[in-house]
């Protein structure tokens, strides 16, 4: 007879499993004589041991094993005649009062994968992003690399300005009493590139060297500095060099300085038209994958398993705890992490791989080999090497597997993009870069 599948609420499921007595013992038997022919029991020689001291120091974990091995089997034969997707691990408790003669009867509690229904995708409204790279792009990103390698000259009689390298002695107070980290000599930043609080850089713009001042600074309630954090302190500085920037010329030399080995300018102004469109292109592709993706969640609606949930949160919560560790943090593999910090994003995830899991399916937009090996290669041209690259992620099994994920929302993105309402925006590039 089939046992009934009992729907709890939701996705969870619940059904008995019964397994003969018999079956277990006959498979506990059958165990221990295979262990018995090599089992090393002190006083007898290896194989030696008669069947019933053996079974004296193995049969608990053997029976364990021949237990759940049979639960298994007819909790797999349930799932497969009632058609049902299980979600994570199914949860085995005793069933409660005396099982029938003979038998061992248990309760499985368990989620089934929700029925996702997709939206109709003529019906979704994206924005896709464009972003030109332009002259005054490549130039800027120059000037950027000039700044980097910038020598500085100091005068006397220059006012500090942005980008200036300034030297200065400060001390802090807070009511009159010096605090911890608030004073030093000969302290060097440099104006303007957001590594002092605004207030401080806005009270040095415009001093000399040997000139001093003192003014108020009120420090951000969520600075990280917890013991002034939300306090004012006063601050006296003394400017003792102001330095401007000399920026190298667009020359053979600064070429050189940048691996272009030959010192051709040209052909160093190429590469890096080159390696900006190619930063353009992946970030611009990003955008639009994520507003695609915004766009099917927006407009589907289901219940997501919280097994699978639990398991990415988990998986989340353990790769935290390497990253700490990585960083040198004592006893990072035991500091406590709260799963509500990942709740949020672990639901959207899953929420997201089901629905394009079944989109997938839908369209059958799987990753072609020559859509992969295409990936690859463009991917290896961020190399010295490229060829040495593609052939090792074309025969590393698991590097192939992470290109094919990445194609394969590629083909979920522009399959959407073709059949949604799509509306093209231009959006500048130091907003996609993220400078602005």
């Amino acid at each position: 007879m089939q046992p009934e599948v009992e729907i709890l609420s939701g996705l969870e499921r619940r059904v008995d499993v019964v397994v003969s007595v018999a079956d277990v013992e006959k498979q506990v038997q059958a165990q221990l004589k295979r262990v018995a022919r090599t089992a090393k029991v002190q006083g007898f020689r290896p194989g030696k041991a008669p069947l019933s001291v053996v079974e004296r120091s193995h049969g608990p974990g053997i029976r364990y094993d021949a237990i759940n091995e049979e639960i298994g089997k007819a909790l797999d034969k349930v799932i497969q005649d009632s058609k049902l997707r299980v979600a994570g691990t199914p949860n085995l408790e005793a069933k409660e009062g005396e099982p029938a003669e003979g038998t061992m009867a248990f309760t499985a509690t368990f989620e089934v994968y929700p029925e996702v229904a997709l939206p109709d995708l003529s019906k979704l409204e994206i924005k896709r992003a464009n972003t030109p790279v332009t002259d005054e792009d490549i130039q800027r990103t120059v000037d950027v690399l000039r700044k980097q390698r910038a020598n500085y000259e100091s005068s006397a009689d220059r006012e500090a300005q942005e980008d200036d390298r300034i030297t200065l002695d400060f001390v802090g107070t807070i009511d009159g009493v010096p605090f911890e980290g608030g004073s030093a000599e000969g302290f060097q930043y440099l104006q303007g590139r957001g590594r002092m609080l605004p207030e401080f850089e806005t009270a040095v713009a415009g001093m000399k060297a040997g000139e001093t001042k003192t003014f108020p600074l009120e420090f951000p309630a969520d600075y990280t500095g917890k013991e002034v954090a939300g306090k004012t302190a006063e601050f006296k500085i003394t400017v003792t060099d102001v330095a401007q920037p000399v920026l190298p010329e667009l020359d053979a030399e600064f070429a050189k300085s940048l691996g272009q080995a030959e010192g051709d300018v040209a052909a160093l102004l190429a590469d890096i038209r080159a390696n900006i469109e190619r930063e353009i292109k992946a970030r611009v592709h990003a955008r639009n994958k994520s507003a695609v993706m915004d766009a099917l969640l927006s407009a589907s609606e289901f219940e997501v398993p919280k097994a699978l949930v639990d398991n990415d949160v988990q998986g989340r919560i353990a790769s935290a705890r390497a990253e700490l560790k990585d960083r040198g943090v004592p006893d990072a593999d035991k500091m406590p992490i709260p799963a509500e910090a990942f709740q949020e994003e672990s639901t959207r995830r899953v929420r997201l791989g089901l629905l394009v899991s079944e989109l997938v399916k839908a369209a059958e937009l799987q990753a072609k080999p020559e859509q992969v090996r295409t990936r690859i290669e463009e991917f290896a041209q961020n190399y010295e090497q490229p060829a040495q690259v593609v052939a090792y992620y074309l025969s590393d099994r698991q590097r192939r597997a992470e290109i094919e994920a990445v194609v394969l929302e590629d083909n979920v993105v522009e399959h959407v993009l073709s059949q949604a309402k799509v509306s093209d925006e231009e959006v500048a590039f130091d907003q996609i870069m993220g400078t602005n």
